[in-house]
């Protein structure tokens, strides 16, 4: 697992991933409908995980506040050892940043090997987003 540790409450991460520039305003409405359709709160969540080359994107870190959660960043080739577990595994994202998924990937590498998928990777225009569960198999 990352350097988080997770509570019986909060054993959730949203991973995700977004276009250079993206209007945060898209990322935070597909943050939300990602909470909604994992059947999650806010309150849930431990944190939101991406890629490192979006670790300054404005997007990104706006969900993180809204949130109130940390944000983690994963470099290309961490994301890329997590493609077996990936439900949309993409060629597309593999040529554009080294991985074959930044959302999904992201938050099952914020958890680590007990992570499952709760929600796979769903999009908007220009972002991606994805829910992992962790902590199952903590006391």
């Amino acid at each position: 697992m990352s350097d988080m540790s997770f509570t019986p409450a909060r054993r959730h991460v949203l991973g995700l991933g977004c276009e250079r520039g993206t209007q945060p305003a898209e990322v935070l409405a597909l943050a939300v409908e990602a909470l909604k359709s994992a059947g999650i709160g806010a309150n849930e969540l431990a944190a939101i995980a991406s890629i490192d080359s979006r670790r300054q994107e404005a997007a990104i870190l706006a969900v993180a506040r809204h949130l109130a959660v940390p944000a983690l960043f994963f470099d290309a080739p961490r994301l890329e050892r997590e493609t077996p577990r990936l439900t949309n595994p993409s060629a597309v994202v593999f040529a554009r940043v080294g991985c074959h998924g930044v959302a999904e990937s992201a938050a099952l590498a914020a958890i680590g090997d007990d992570a499952e998928l709760v929600l796979g990777k769903i999009k908007s225009a220009q972002a991606t987003a994805a829910v992992a569960r962790g902590g199952l198999q903590k006391a």
